[in-house]
């Protein structure tokens, strides 16, 4: 069993047809994509609901950290052979169907199935700023979890493959990054003790 993670983007939509874009580690088993959402989510609720997803293989920063600073509302196109979206910004994107679910109280395990896989665009290589913005991400996502300390220690760490290889986007994406783990300082001093 191959336990790498690999970082993506999952499209879902809900019963009535709303859309919604979340970050997601996943893996590759057997062929299949393996998504473990969070319970209570909105990804989790969705794929259960319709039984479908798509995983959207994308490059552009900003919509890693933009999800997890609170802007989801990324352009989508429609799927082409399931009900749901794809991202526009997308490189490739792989339309899935839920083939097994194995519950969890935290993470249920979703084994979902490939349906129909697209390339859009050539993947042009790998960027320090690019994988500096998702890991920044990812502290992001779990600052209620991670001390100020670590966090700190980490976003310094990333700043430097910020300042050396970031471009515009990366940029923006990193001030977003910076912005929430300041908001998040802030509302942690308000709260009296």
């Amino acid at each position: 069993m191959n336990d790498q993670i690999f970082e993506a983007v999952v499209t879902t939509v809900s019963a009535e047809g709303a859309s919604h874009v979340a970050p997601m580690g996943v893996r590759y088993q057997a062929g299949q994509v393996v998504l473990m959402p969070f319970k209570p989510s909105t990804t989790l609720a969705n794929i259960l609901a319709t039984g479908h997803a798509v995983l959207n293989i994308v490059v552009d920063g900003r919509v890693f950290a933009g999800c997890v600073t609170g802007r989801r509302a990324w352009p989508t196109l429609p799927a082409e052979t399931i009900p749901g979206v794809r991202l526009a910004a997308a490189l490739s994107h792989v339309e899935l169907r839920l083939a097994e679910q194995v519950d969890d109280p935290q993470r249920p395990v979703l084994r979902m199935q490939r349906v129909h896989e697209v390339v859009h665009a050539v993947f042009p290589g790998l960027n320090r700023a690019q994988a500096a913005v998702v890991e920044g991400a990812v502290l992001v996502s779990r600052l209620h979890m991670l001390s100020a300390q670590k966090v700190d220690a980490e976003m310094a760490y990333l700043q430097i493959a910020i300042d050396k290889t970031a471009g515009a986007g990366e940029h923006e994406a990193w001030g977003w990054l910076r912005e929430a783990v300041a908001a998040h300082r802030a509302k942690a001093a308000e709260v009296p003790r």
